[in-house]
């Protein structure tokens, strides 16, 4: 028997012709029983309000109306904060957030339902509502307490450079725009249980914030998902839906389903958080940073979900890829009336990088030095130089290699002197180009969520029915575990049945999150695999008497000993006849990592993945338009497992930082009313924003050092970071309109109204 496919050889995502011919079962295509109603969530149009008078009346009335839930229906728990309390379900006195729950509604049609919603009459005391970081910070208004985090004496170093630059940087928030929205449908079952399909990252919190609600035990609960179209974050932690939706199904003990209006979607879900910093920085005439002090703020909304995690992160990459031996931090977590800021791919990683790249971009400009060099001179080193500012040595390093190879490859030097010329030659149009690094930690930082379990059966036939916590959201998890688990066994990938998430398959786990899924569910399926392979070896070998012999081989559909073999398919048939088990649980924790999140310091990630990108871009200053001529990346993926979904990945995820740096850009009014909330509004990358030349390889010699699947390295999260390069590829181009003689101001995201505003300043500025 030839074997079809093995690990590190391209292969398709296992629904990639399901998603292109409409065939993938998601949420919504879930066949409904007879009698199944529809959800509509009544919110808040006011952003900070005291709640006079809610009067449902007419909602009642309304056509196709079977039932109203508010607050009072809640027996349990009325809270879905997956951490801290103060997301409530339905307010009981007070809004906090334009968009805000504050009923739910069950009809026989989605249009009927969405339509009653708007005959509620709700009396309020309007208050005035904080909107920015900058009038949180002014009025002390923080969600949680932030952390100082600081090494050596930055201010002593500061006060002894010889050159100084102070400033501030803002980044902007993101809407995570999957392709499939915030859906649930929920159905009844006996003795009170509830079986919940939904739209989400994290089945086992869906299980159990559920349960609280309704004051049930959580084996009660069934969750399953067979995979969601996107979610980048933003259905990690938003409960709100299902728990509405199951709701709704416990009080009228019908199917419901609720699906959100793509409008009402955005409204009412959580955001990247938006940064703000300000800076102080000491350095020598290399551009080696000697000293720096950042007061590092983010705009958490009004609870705080999941704001202590994702600033902790920010705290964690504010390094980036550089060593700073003298650094304070002062992180503060605004609270305002807007929507609770979540996760979002990068968890607050990017946001940090962005501040120091561009303390490392200012600080080249101040010098007239070529940024890469810059760069270079403040890496982390091999043999020293290689200690965080949290205390982890760094024993992975190979942004070197990587950065110097594609410096190489793509000609970065001759086109860094070519777009000078070009720019001397032509008067509205201009280039810019740059080149960043990424040095990406990998693991929850919260160590108990480091975790994972799987569940495999070999039937009698010897097809293989295969269950692990994770989420197939787009990524390719189930593909590569299923990889993982055929190569394991030496049969064909097709033998491998890859089933839905379920809780009452799988316990207890772990959201799909921290680029972690593969790593921890991957080690836990092959953990369940090992464990019938020992059955199946101890049977062998005492069957046919087999005696001093090596480990067991399995390839080809084969199960060899020395020159020995056994059919895997006779075997498995045998051992059935045998009483021998062909079923087992798997289980699999990260080890080395611990994490003082007191004193800030240990070791928080198993590894990092490198990478880094070169973006030249072209600007035209009469519009401020800006379009990317061409991309060259280099990314390390270990050992990959599946070349063809890790390029994918990382193309993906520079388009989607791409777009929070350049064109995604989200607007609250001063009365706290999001406006940026469909896509006439909100842009996110189309097609015709993509690189003109998109150049990405996998770093060939890249090996994860560490115990992980394959010794592979993800591509999670990593690559969105990759798109720093356009930002400052776009600063660049500012730049040289005053031929690079000042440092343009400019934010991100770097719209056209943005770079337009930077050019004037640029221009009206005196020194």
């Amino acid at each position: 028997m030839k074997q079809s496919f093995f690990i590190d050889e391209k292969r398709p995502h296992d629904s990639a012709s399901k998603h292109v011919s409409g065939l993938a079962e998601y949420t919504d295509d879930i066949n409904e029983p007879y009698g199944t109603l529809y959800g509509a969530i009544g919110w808040s149009k006011e952003a900070h309000a005291l709640i006079k008078k809610i009067d449902l009346s007419e909602v009642l009335k309304s056509e196709g109306v079977i039932a109203v839930t508010t607050s009072s229906d809640i027996p349990g728990r009325n809270d879905v904060g997956a951490v801290f309390n103060g997301d409530p379900i339905f307010p009981l006195k007070k809004v906090e957030y334009y968009g805000q729950p504050l009923f739910a509604v069950a009809a026989t049609s989605t249009e009927l339902a969405r339509k009653a919603t708007l005959k509620a009459k709700i009396i309020f005391k309007v208050l005035k509502p904080i909107v920015t970081i900058k009038e949180a910070l002014k009025k002390k208004n923080f969600i949680l307490k932030g952390k100082k985090i600081q090494r050596g004496n930055p201010k002593k170093t500061i006060l002894k450079s010889k050159n100084y630059l102070k400033g501030n940087f803002t980044t902007g928030s993101q809407e995570h725009f999957y392709l499939e929205g915030q859906v649930a449908f929920v159905i009844p079952k006996e003795d009170k249980d509830l079986l919940v399909y939904s739209s989400t990252q994290h089945p086992s919190e869906t299980q159990q914030i559920i349960a609280k609600m309704l004051n049930q035990k959580s084996n009660s609960i069934t969750v399953l998902v067979r995979r969601i179209g996107g979610g980048f974050g933003g259905k990690e932690t938003n409960f709100l839906t299902s728990s509405i939706c199951a709701l709704l199904a416990s009080k009228t003990n019908k199917p419901v389903k609720l699906r959100l209006d793509r409008d009402d979607d955005i409204i009412i879900t959580g955001k990247r958080h938006d940064f703000y910093s300000e800076y102080e920085v000491g350095f020598n005439d290399a551009g080696v940073i000697q000293g720096l002090k950042i007061k590092l703020s983010s705009r958490c909304g009004m609870s705080p979900d999941l704001s202590g995690a994702i600033n902790e992160r920010a705290l964690l990459h504010i390094d980036n890829s550089y060593y700073l031996s003298d650094i304070q931090v002062q992180n503060y977590l605004c609270k305002t009336n807007t929507v609770s800021s979540t996760a979002f791919r990068g968890f607050g990683g990017n946001q940090g990088m962005m501040v120091i790249e561009n303390i490392i971009d200012n600080i080249s400009r101040y010098l007239e030095k070529d940024s890469a060099d810059v760069r270079k001179s403040n890496f982390y080193q091999k043999n020293n130089r290689n200690i965080t500012h949290y205390g982890m040595k760094i024993e992975d390093n190979v942004i070197q290699e990587i950065f110097n190879k594609l410096i190489k490859k793509s000609n970065y030097k001759k086109r860094y002197l070519k777009i000078k010329k070009f720019n001397l030659d032509n008067k509205y149009l201009k280039k810019g180009i740059s080149i960043t690094p990424v040095k990406f930690g990998i693991s929850f930082t919260t160590i108990h969520l480091n975790q994972a379990g799987a569940l495999i059966h070999i039937y009698t036939d010897s097809s293989i029915h295969l269950n692990h916590g994770g989420i197939e959201m787009g990524q390719g998890t189930n593909t590569k575990i299923a990889q993982l688990v055929a190569n394991e066994f030496g049969l064909r990938f097709e033998k491998i049945k890859i089933s839905s998430t379920n809780t009452s398959k799988v316990p207890n786990t772990s959201a799909s999150a921290a680029s972690s899924t593969t790593d921890l569910n991957g080690a836990a399926a092959l953990d369940a695999v090992s464990k019938i392979k020992i059955n199946l070896e101890k049977f062998i070998k005492k069957k046919y008497n087999l005696k001093q012999i090596k480990n067991a081989i399995y390839k080809n559909g084969l199960i060899k000993f020395n020159k020995k073999s056994f059919k895997f398919d006779s075997i498995i048939k045998e051992a059935y006849l045998n009483r021998i088990s062909l079923s087992s649980t798997g289980f699999y924790s990260t080890p080395k990592i611990n994490f003082n999140k007191k004193t800030f310091t240990g070791r928080p990630f198993l590894y990092f993945c490198y990478g880094a990108s070169v973006t030249e871009v072209t600007i035209d200053t009469l519009t401020g338009e800006s379009i990317i001529d061409q991309v060259d990346i280099l990314q390390d993926a270990g050992k990959a497992i599946n070349p063809a979904l890790e390029l994918g990945q990382i193309e993906g995820g520079f388009v989607q930082g791409q777009g929070w740096l350049t064109m995604e850009e989200i607007i609250w009014k001063p009365n706290g009313q999001i406006t940026t909330v469909s896509p006439s509004t909100y842009k996110i990358p189309a097609v015709s924003d993509m690189p003109k030349k998109f150049n990405v390889e996998i770093f060939k010699q890249g090996k994860n050092r560490e115990n992980v699947v394959n010794k592979s390295k993800t591509t999670g999260e990593p690559p969105l970071m990759l798109a720093m390069s356009v930002f400052f590829a776009i600063k660049d181009a500012i730049a040289s309109t005053s031929n690079y003689k000042k440092i343009p101001i400019l934010d991100a995201p770097a719209t056209s109204e943005k770079i337009l505003m930077s050019l004037k300043e640029l221009k009206n500025r005196v020194n």
